[in-house]
């Protein structure tokens, strides 16, 4: 099998921030968020990974590379889109590199928890009889996603695989269909951001008509494979799943990163005898932590400065940022920005790059912040 990641969307919902970068590449415990992607796909045994990109390409482009990063027996591949004219149109966009291989596919801004391994396994398997397979989550508000209505159960019992790799004995059962943010749901289980594929989506990508939007919608080319008599199979999704598209969703997915991360300390950072380090906490090569308290789980950036403050838990200070007499929790601050000397403490906040946020005589207390890059702001000064 391949993996086949896009990577090619504006991020609109996360401006200002996209528009100086690309959403894939915005860290979640200090490691962009298509990495994790990218891992995740080539935890599996994967070793080949194309990846959709748009106008945000040569960013991209850098900041991956050619793979060799994650091993000398890894390769990517970069497939540019034309125009971002809709998820099937980027997987038709990639149909040489895919060829006639079984595929999975990743949206870039997508993070999920669980091992994907036994997905893998069973659908890479010279007798699966399936011809594609979809991941769906349970969902408070079905209405605000794509929806996924199965077959009612059958008395036939088939082998599931679990997602610590058992295989138990359930029924099982087919898509029936998916319907675009239903107005009356038929089910709470929303199509999660990651699909498996064999070669018969190019021919549904090709057979269908562009949506009101104008994009080729990747559910309306499973609901012409489930139409044409194709067998598509669910796969209930039993951990965590977080598109990064909005602020929250992206300090709730550092959270989740941070969660997952083995506390260390590089041997180049400088951390003075009156710091105190509590719980998980990641330090990286050239950070300088003085006369501060850092809760964990929480990771100091390569060469950042963090003095006389407070990093409080779930907290990613990136590259070269400075926390200097003041407090911070729940906060990602991007690289090249400065927090210096604010009172009372900055919280569930997302701060751009060469962002300057400082003291002000102007009232009043709470601070929550999304900032965009080259931001500067002023803060009361008690």
């Amino acid at each position: 099998m391949k993996g086949l990641i896009l990577s090619g969307g504006k991020g609109t919902r996360l401006r200002p921030l996209t528009y100086t970068r690309a959403k894939q590449l915005l860290p979640l415990a200090n490691k962009p968020v298509l990495f994790y992607a990218i891992e995740a796909i080539l935890n599996t045994g994967i070793r080949e990974i194309g990846i959709v990109v748009g106008d945000t390409h040569e960013e991209i482009r850098a900041a991956v590379g050619d793979g060799s990063r994650w091993g000398d027996d890894v390769r990517i591949e970069f497939i540019q889109q034309s125009a971002p004219l809709g998820l099937a149109h980027a997987v038709l966009t990639a149909r040489e590199f895919i060829g006639d291989d079984r595929f999975i596919l990743f949206l870039g801004d997508n993070l999920i928890g669980e091992r994907l391994n036994p997905l893998i396994d069973s659908f890479a398997a010279e007798d699966c009889p399936y011809h594609c397979r979809i991941l769906l989550t349970p969902v408070e508000n079905p209405r605000e996603f794509g929806v996924a209505e199965l077959e009612p159960l059958s008395t036939d019992a088939a082998i599931i695989i679990e997602s610590d790799g058992a295989p138990s004995e359930q029924p099982e059962r087919r898509v029936r269909r998916l319907i675009e943010k239903p107005k009356d749901p038929p089910s709470d289980l929303a199509l999660v951001g990651v699909y498996c594929f064999d070669h018969h989506i190019f021919e549904a990508a090709e057979s269908i008509r562009p949506s009101a939007r104008g994009e080729l919608e990747i559910t309306d080319a499973i609901q012409w494979l489930i139409d044409q008599g194709y067998d598509v199979r669910p796969h209930l999704l039993r951990s965590y799943w977080i598109d990064t598209g909005k602020m929250e969703d992206i300090l709730d997915a550092n959270r989740q990163a941070l969660k997952g991360l083995a506390p260390s300390i590089d041997p180049t950072a400088t951390i003075a005898d009156d710091v105190t380090l509590q719980g998980d906490v990641t330090v990286q090569a050239g950070a300088t932590i003085r006369n501060s308290t850092v809760r964990g789980p929480a990771i100091i950036g390569e060469r950042a400065v963090i003095e006389n403050a407070y990093v409080g838990p779930f907290s990613s200070i990136y590259h070269d940022a400075q926390i200097l007499n003041s407090e911070v929790e729940y906060c990602i601050v991007l690289e090249h920005s400065r927090i210096v000397g604010v009172p009372g403490r900055i919280e569930a906040s997302l701060i751009g790059r060469y962002v300057e946020v400082a003291a002000s005589h102007v009232k009043p207390h709470a601070h929550k912040l999304m900032l965009g890059d080259y931001s500067k702001v002023g803060l009361l000064d008690n």
